[in-house]
């Protein structure tokens, strides 16, 4: 079966997941980013066959996620170190755990995030400049200045009140009353 790309789609997200977007990338940079970089502990910790797994790490090699470095040379043996390109993908792995955690029960709960003091932490999305957070900003997706004319019309801000009052009339399913 073969996958769609969405590498024409015109939207950083559709680009994203062009990348990273099969689940065995995603668990794989998270164990790298967490410090297991040789292929046998990478293996184990996920439960996945080696040819998967070889075919995955040479995915991330060859889209600058991780760099293939020998470390033994009888018998030959590689780890996969994560590259600048990975490591900037840290913060949506973490915004991941606090969305999947936020839906289990606390004591239901079978790994936590924690600071470096070992207490633990709720992670929270914040505007770099304005320090709010994004549910205090009410951020929404317009057309940028490269925008085609099909993103333009899909996105027209003219048409945003009408998207913006859908939204608030949906139900917040499953979250409390104000859908966090």
């Amino acid at each position: 079966m073969h996958r769609r790309s969405f590498a024409d789609m015109e939207c950083p997200i559709a680009g994203a997941l062009e990348q990273v977007g099969e689940w065995w990338t995603l668990l794989i940079l998270r164990d790298v980013l967490d410090g297991f970089s040789r292929f046998d502990e990478l293996e184990s910790n996920l439960g996945i066959a080696p040819n998967m797994l070889t075919r995955r790490l040479k995915g991330l090699v060859d889209g600058d996620m991780l760099t293939k470095v020998q470390y033994s040379e009888r018998p030959p043996r590689y780890e996969y170190l994560p590259t600048a390109r990975a490591r900037e993908l840290g913060p949506v792995l973490v915004a991941l755990y606090a969305w999947g955690n936020k839906h289990v029960p606390q004591q239901d709960r079978r790994v936590v995030l924690v600071d470096d003091d070992g207490r633990m932490i709720d992670p929270v999305l914040v505007d770099r400049e304005t320090g709010r957070t994004l549910r205090e900003s009410h951020a929404q997706f317009l057309p940028g200045p490269a925008a085609s004319e099909s993103v333009q019309r899909r996105l027209d801000p003219n048409l945003r009140a009408a998207r913006r009052s859908r939204r608030e009339r949906s139900p917040a399913v499953g979250g409390d009353a104000d859908g966090q």
